[in-house]
């Protein structure tokens, strides 16, 4: 049964990641796409904003893909934490904890998670445990 709920953790939480990073990526899903993810990055301070959407991207995609598939989870899970944690950093830490006002709580909870995950392991439902 662990296997069974890391999996479904891993899933949910590795096909959401990888939806926020087709959102800045690809504009799909409602996103903005690089051109206006790094608008709006810019507008806040991160600059170069383009670089800066594609690394995001690239974080939460590829993160996202590998945490959900269990493959070099802890990988998966360090990119998808370090793009929490700057987003929290530069986005969310002003507005306090609470997600309805734009606050961080949803952002640490991704990081306890992945992190979690990360310690225990991916399971035995995982690419992980079928090739290391």
């Amino acid at each position: 049964m662990l296997s069974l709920g890391l999996l479904i953790i891993r899933l949910v939480v590795g096909l959401a990641l990888i939806g926020h990073g087709a959102q800045k990526l690809f504009g799909w899903f409602g996103g903005y796409g690089l051109k206006g993810t790094g608008g709006w990055m810019e507008s806040i301070g991160i600059k170069p904003g383009y670089t800066m959407a594609l690394l995001a991207g690239l974080a939460e995609f590829f993160g996202g893909l590998l945490f959900a598939s269990g493959l070099f989870t802890t990988v998966g899970a360090i990119l998808i934490a370090a793009t929490m944690v700057v987003a929290i950093y530069k986005v969310h830490l002003q507005n306090g904890f609470w997600v309805t006002a734009n606050g961080y709580e949803f952002n640490l909870v991704l990081i306890a998670v992945v992190i979690g995950v990360a310690l225990i392991g991916a399971g035995n439902y995982s690419l992980d445990h079928y090739w290391f």
